[in-house]
This record gives structure tokens, C-alpha cells and sequence, in this order.
């Protein structure tokens, strides 16, 4: 079978769900977490939109990315303005991208009533924008907004848009339901239509609006797309985009197409729960393939039956997604997922090790650890169990302590360590209590460790694990820190939001030490 090409927006149409923000070092994160797992086009946003877009597609551009393209995403040429004077032209040709891909208006109602030109200068803004860029050496993708809505009503200018992008030089025209409102057979007879009219390939772009993203994008590759679009778990705008973990499951293991690259498919759970733990978003349990409870079962016949037979209630195996069969009552071992995690360590990995800490991340687990963002954690975990683990330092106390009055805020934080034979007694002052916590910390360390000076907080995310609680809800922590050559996370949890920050900032510090073998004057 073809390779189909998967084309991931969550940077940029992902980021306009509701409560979906990502910062620069998030998207630089996802950008290589998705080069690894093989993604072919990665869409970094739209770089006039925001500073924060226009520094990642600078930033990027020295990213050592092994397969994936980034895109940067525009619109066409404003009306009455040559593409070489239009801003987000020039904006585009500057971004650094290999790819850039250009939106424009299909429904004549679009054009005249949203746009408020005419239908022949919709045609010469697509012909323009489309040729200039290309002339200016990048590759174009081509966006034909609401081209399903607009070929219903009107397929005659629906389809001469699609040309003109295309004979303008655009490699592949992408068709967009932009309105995540077309039923499965519309969207075949758009595709069959627009295939006829071109000379290049199409791929397709669906929302969810109908809960048929998934329906629609796969029916689209049947009737001839090569390249399908997409956010990981759905995120975007409104009822969310095409999900591209539940699509790449289906396009590999259901219909036998070629994607992804090497065992990018069964790494799509760890993908998926990476992206949540980002945005700082609850993990959804349903959620087809990668969910937790996509492979769960609960009691009577059918964990009778999936004993015997696994097929029996699951429709694959759970492992070729990344994921696991759980039994609720009395839960199947997860042995094999720590065997393979571990493989890195050079640790016997007898089966009585591998049980242990199994164990641990179980109990870990209820408590309220996520290792899956937190693999700085996860690594001090399994050395600590294979008592492989060297303690730096060890907390005597610490105390933070914040103040008010009309005008402003203080927070002050005292931490007293033992780092040897020493006692370090510090004080330090920070924008909130977290900060001056890792002030104080690093404070204290840096006489006997000066090599932290070289590693800094680039975020912190909190999340309420059982909100039924109210305030005495206990909370996860998640840090993430970087020196001049990683990134890593850490998570601790608590009651007590100070004391899972304290946590999470301690492994922090621990993880960086111990990768450099910890050396103390």
C-alpha cells in the first residue's frame, strides 16, 4: 500500500482549543517528539500572527530534525496589494520554512460576503500569492477553505480555485471541511471531483463539528488523498480537528497503508499522553486506541473471555499502539512496558527488579504520578530501586514565608540542606514561592555543584488530580528544566502545592547531578 503523508497542525490549529497554550520551549518539544516518531509536515504556526511564532520558526530552523518538514501557515494576499508588498507574504518567505502553506477561499459566499472581493479577484489573490512564493524557492502546500461547503453549492468556482492554486504552482492542494459539518459520502464526491480537475494530489483537512473528523479523513485517503491533516488527541478549535493518533492507528493497522516511520505507531500512546501532560490537559480515558480505558475491562464474561481470548473484546493487540490491557478489579501486569524502559540503564533486569518497580510506579500511579512527561523522574525512580541512586544532598527543612501589603508582594524561602559534611542555611527571594524556592535550593548547592548554574526552569504546570476534594485536593507538579544540551521533566505530588513543587525541583536538581556523575570540589 501507498505511504500517506501526516501532516500535524497541533502547533498551530491545536493551540486555538479553548485553554490550549503552548510555550516557545513546548512547541520546540513537540517539534522533535514528532520528528521521532515520523511525521512528515509539521506546521509551526503562522509567523505574523505573534512574536512567539515568528521566534519558533527562527528557533526551529537549527532543530537537527531527521524527517519531518516544518510548515509555516499564511493566508493569500490581501486585496489590492502585490504578494511582494503584502506583509504576511514577506513574513512567510522569512520564516526560515522549507514549506509554506497558504489558505484561501473556495464558496463564492465566503468570497463575497467573509472576504468582500469579488470572485475573479479571489482567483488572482490565490494565483499570485501561491506563485510568488513559490518563485521565492519555498515548496507550497495549498488550503482550500471550506471547499466541501463551497462545491456543494457552487462546484463550477469551487474547482476553478483549486486549479488556480494549483497551476500556480502549488504541489499539493489540501481540502478543508473547514466547518466539520460534511457526512462521509460528501466527503468522497469532493475528492473524486477535485482529483479530476487537477494535476496534483490532494490531501484533506476535517474538523469534528459532526464527530466524523476520523470517518471523514479516512474515506478522503480510500478516494485518493495522499496527505492527511491533523492535531494529536483532536485538539483545536471548537469540537477539535482530526485526530491523528486515531487516524495513523487506523491507516496502519486497519487498512494497511504505510505511515509513520519505524515503530512511530506503536510509540502513539506515549505520543498521546506527552501532548496532554504539555498542554496541561486532563488525559481523555476513552480516547480510541491510546485511551486508558481503550483496552480496560471490568468484571463477568468479558474478562472471562479476554483471559482465554484477547480477541474476544479487543479489537487489537493493545501493545502495537503502545498501550495495555487493564483489568480493573485485579490489573494485568505492565512488566513488559518496564523492561523496555529500562533496556537504557545497563541494570539486571531480573524478574524480581522488574516486579519491584513495577510495583512502585503502580502505587506511584495512584497516588497521582504521570511518568509520561516526567522521565527525569522515572530515571531516579528505577535508580533508586536498583540502588544505583547516590544521594548529593539531603533536606533538613526549608520555609516559605509570603507577604502583602498595598503596593506589593514579597516571597522569601530559607532552605537548610546537608550536602556532605557541610550544612547549607540560605535564604532567597523569587517572584512566587516556587521561584524562590529554586532560587534557595540552587543557592545552597552551587558552592559544592557550580555546574547547576548552567541549568534553569523553563516551566511549571499544576493539576488538580481529585478535584472532588476542594482545596485539600491533592495536586501534580510538573517541572521542566534545561541546560545548554537537554530538557527534562520532573513531577512530585502533594496536598500541599508547595511540597509537590519542592519534589519536582529536587528531582530536577538530582537528574541533572547525577547525568553528570555529580562531581562535588
Amino acid at each position: 500500500m501507498p505511504r500517506i503523508q501526516l501532516y500535524d497542525t497541533t502547533l498551530r490549529d491545536g493551540s486555538q482549543g479553548e485553554g490550549v497554550n503552548f510555550s516557545l520551549q513546548d512547541k520546540l518539544l513537540i517539534t522533535a517528539r514528532l520528528d521521532e516518531l515520523g511525521f512528515d509536515f509539521i506546521e509551526g504556526g503562522y509567523p505574523l500572527s505573534n512574536p512567539k511564532d515568528a521566534e519558533y520558526f527562527q528557533k526551529v530552523a537549527d532543530l537537527p530534525l531527521k524527517h519531518a518538514k516544518v510548515c509555516a501557515f499564511g493566508m493569500t494576499r490581501k486585496k489590492g496589494v502585490g504578494p511582494e508588498a503584502d506583509i504576511g507574504m514577506l513574513a512567510l518567505r522569512d520564516s526560515k520554512a522549507p514549506v509554506v502553506v497558504v489558505v484561501g477561499k473556495t464558496s463564492d459566499f465566503h468570497v463575497t460576503e467573509v472576504l468582500r472581493v469579488d470572485l475573479a479577484e479571489n482567483l488572482a489573490m490565490i494565483t499570485d500569492s501561491v506563485g510568488w512564493l513559490k518563485s521565492q524557492g519555498r515548496r507550497v502546500f495549498y488550503d482550500a477553505e471550506h471547499f466541501f461547503d463551497g462545491y456543494r453549492a457552487n462546484p463550477e468556482y469551487a474547482l476553478k480555485t483549486v486549479r488556480a492554486a494549483a497551476d500556480a504552482g502549488a504541489e499539493i492542494v489540501v481540502l478543508c471541511d473547514t466547518n466539520g459539518g460534511s457526512l462521509p459520502e460528501q466527503i468522497a464526491d469532493g475528492v473524486e471531483a477535485a482529483r479530476k480537475a487537477l494535476p496534483v494530489p490532494v490531501g484533506i483537512h476535517c474538523h469534528n463539528d459532526s464527530d466524523l473528523a476520523t470517518a471523514n479523513s479516512l474515506i478522503a485517503v480510500q478516494h485518493g488523498a495522499v496527505q492527511v491533516q491533523g492535531t494529536i488527541n483532536g485538539i483545536g478549535e471548537r469540537c477539535g480537528n482530526a485526530d491523528l493518533v486515531v487516524v495513523a492507528s487506523n491507516l496502519v493497522l486497519k487498512l494497511g497503508y504505510d505511515a509513520l516511520l519505524g515503530d512511530g505507531v506503536k510509540r502513539l500512546t506515549q505520543l498521546s499522553r506527552y501532548i496532554y501532560e504539555i498542554a496541561n490537559m486532563n488525559f481523555r480515558t476513552n480516547q480510541p486506541f491510546v485511551g486508558a480505558s481503550a483496552f480496560a475491562h471490568k468484571g463477568g464474561m468479558h474478562v472471562h473471555a479476554v483471559n482465554r481470548v484477547a480477541q474476544s473484546y479487543e479489537h487489537i493487540d493493545p501493545t502495537s499502539v503502545g498501550n495495555e490491557r487493564r483489568v480493573l478489579v485485579s490489573e494485568l501486569s505492565g512488566r513488559s512496558n518496564i523492561v523496555a524502559k529500562t533496556t537504557k540503564y545497563r541494570i539486571n533486569q531480573d524478574d524480581k527488579l522488574m516486579a519491584r518497580i513495577l510495583d512502585r510506579v503502580v502505587d506511584l500511579e495512584n497516588a497521582g504520578y504521570q511518568f509520561e512527561a516526567a522521565e527525569a523522574s522515572f530515571d531516579l525512580l528505577v535508580k533508586k530501586i536498583a540502588g544505583n541512586y547516590e544521594q548529593k544532598f539531603e533536606r533538613i527543612h526549608y520555609h516559605v514565608n509570603v507577604e502583602t501589603d498595598e503596593t506589593r508582594t514579597t516571597t522569601e524561602a530559607t532552605v537548610k540542606l546537608r550536602v556532605g559534611s557541610k550544612i547549607e542555611h540560605v535564604v532567597a527571594e523569587g517572584d512566587g514561592p516556587v521561584n524562590a524556592l529554586d532560587n534557595a535550593l540552587r543557592k545552597a548547592l552551587l558552592p559544592t555543584y557550580p555546574q547547576l548554574a548552567g541549568m534553569g526552569l523553563v516551566d511549571y504546570k499544576v493539576r488538580v488530580i481529585n478535584s472532588t476534594e476542594g482545596t485539600a485536593a491533592r495536586v501534580r507538579v510538573v517541572i521542566e528544566s534545561r541546560d545548554e544540551d537537554e530538557v527534562w521533566s520532573t513531577v512530585g505530588v502533594s496536598e500541599n502545592v508547595i511540597e509537590a513543587s519542592w519534589i519536582a525541583l529536587v528531582d530536577s536538581v538530582d537528574y541533572k547531578l547525577l547525568k553528570e556523575g555529580g562531581t562535588g570540589l
